[in-house]
């Protein structure tokens, strides 16, 4: 149909903008983000569990180093337990954590030990050291203890031998009591 006569209206034919003339479309709302609080979570209770398991490892560390750490506290303490661990155990790795790195003059207890072993073999027994009260004294850099060990041999049960030594040991506080010295007296 025609427009009316002096109508403003024009009789040409509506012109378009070109489709790549437009502005580009509003973008899209970006999609909403899953909520994850349950990675959160997850995330802060493993962070949590890996710190109490370090903890752990450490006090664990620290306990089993006090447990098997040897008890150098005082000088009798040091000598029963190098008495323990040298002659009744016979144990030379634990029995040096006891005695000093350098300049320990122990041979006349290791003496004692070899001839306790050669006895052993000879005659067929067993030899066992026990070692009564000790005594604590002043000496110069340090202190000595001075004890009776009781050595005594049986066969099958039966006692064959039996004598008692007074021995003296030297010791000294070197990052803890350390035997330094050990002789028979008389």
């Amino acid at each position: 149909m025609q427009p009316p006569a002096g109508s403003q209206v024009s009789r040409v034919p509506a012109q378009r903008t070109p489709p790549e003339q437009l502005a580009p479309p509003a973008p899209a709302p970006a999609p909403a983000r899953p909520k994850r609080r349950l990675r959160t979570v997850l995330a802060v209770v493993a962070g949590v569990l890996a710190l109490l398991c370090v903890g752990g490892a450490v006090v664990g560390f620290v306990l089993y180093d006090r447990a098997t750490a040897p008890d150098r506290s005082a000088p009798d303490v040091v000598v029963a337990n190098y008495i323990q661990t040298f002659l009744v155990d016979r144990n030379d790795t634990k029995a040096q954590e006891l005695t000093c790195a350098s300049g320990a003059d122990l041979d006349a207890v290791r003496a004692l030990r070899t001839e306790l072993e050669q006895r052993e073999a000879n005659f067929n027994v067993v030899v066992k050291v026990s070692w009564g009260p000790l005594a604590r004294a002043k000496d110069g850099d340090g202190e000595s203890v001075t004890t009776t060990l009781a050595i005594s041999s049986s066969s099958n049960g039966q006692p064959r031998s039996s004598r008692r030594e007074v021995w003296r040991f030297h010791v000294v506080d070197k990052d803890g009591w350390r035997v330094c010295g050990g002789s028979k007296i008389g």
